[in-house]
């Protein structure tokens, strides 16, 4: 079996009890790796990471053993970025084995073409047009702090920040982020209002894929389009713990561990 998981936000401050979240969320890793011949995981694993964090490993020492474990067994782990630990220079793919995309790719997996994203900064090309200038306005902030966050020149700066500060910097800005999608979730907005859905469908009439697989809405989605193509959002592993499993021909489920309750 293949396996799809994302938006762990392992480490959040916003929770009571980090460790035994990160417990549960290696527990799932372990239990999938029984029978996975690959595993990908598609972003914002870490609620924040950035490689001050390997001077002080016990942050993340089960997370990082676990990933260990895994490559170690010959399991190849597909590591991709989303918008929480985008600030990895070669020391996770080092200590853990997984292999780090940066950005979308298209790949065969199990003989069907599949676009795996975080889904962060994917809309469709016409997304401002649709809203007033008031949302417009929110569309540009992001993008624009998406662009400071993947600058490589502003995140060598940034380790210029004494650890122990940008850490709270980073650990608060998550907390926050994490803070405010549990107050105020944003729930499946419809077919035609779906940013990632949008931005499939404007994919599909350049080329036509199989599977669109996403993370960071926190929703679970499994919509086939009207041409075929499935558009598939995999929930989270923060308190739904939902994932997608494709077994050796091709066929994809949605599936879930089990219930965790954020404390």
């Amino acid at each position: 079996m293949i396996y799809f998981l994302s938006d762990a936000h392992i480490g959040s401050r916003a929770l009571g009890d980090r460790a035994a979240h990160e417990k549960h969320v290696c527990q799932c890793l372990l239990s999938l790796s029984s029978d996975a011949t690959a595993v990908y995981l598609l972003g914002d694993w870490f609620d924040y990471w950035y490689e001050y964090v390997w001077r002080k490993p016990q942050e993340y020492s089960l997370t990082l053993a676990t990933l260990r474990q895994l490559t170690g067994r010959g399991i190849p782990v597909h590591y991709f970025i989303g918008n929480h630990d985008i600030w990895t220079f070669g020391w996770l793919e080092e200590q853990t084995g997984v292999i780090l995309h940066r950005r979308p790719e298209v790949m065969t997996i199990a003989g069907k073409q599949c676009l795996l994203a975080h889904g962060d900064g994917l809309i469709p090309s016409d997304m401002l047009s649709r809203y007033p200038k008031p949302v417009q306005k929110k569309i540009r902030r992001f993008m624009f702090l998406r662009w400071v966050f993947h600058n490589p020149v502003l995140q060598r700066l940034f380790a210029l920040v004494p650890p122990d500060l940008g850490d709270r910097l980073g650990y608060e800005w998550a907390r926050r982020s994490r803070l405010k999608e549990l107050a105020h979730p944003v729930g499946y907005k419809g077919e035609n209002e779906e940013e990632l859905v949008l931005y499939a469908k404007e994919q599909e009439q350049k080329r036509h894929l199989d599977y669109y697989i996403f993370g960071h809405r926190h929703i679970e989605l499994d919509l086939c389009l009207a041409s075929d193509a499935r558009v598939v959002i995999l929930g989270d592993m923060f308190r739904q713990f939902t994932y997608a499993a494709m077994d050796n021909n091709g066929n994809l489920t949605l599936e879930n561990y089990e219930e965790y309750k954020v404390q």
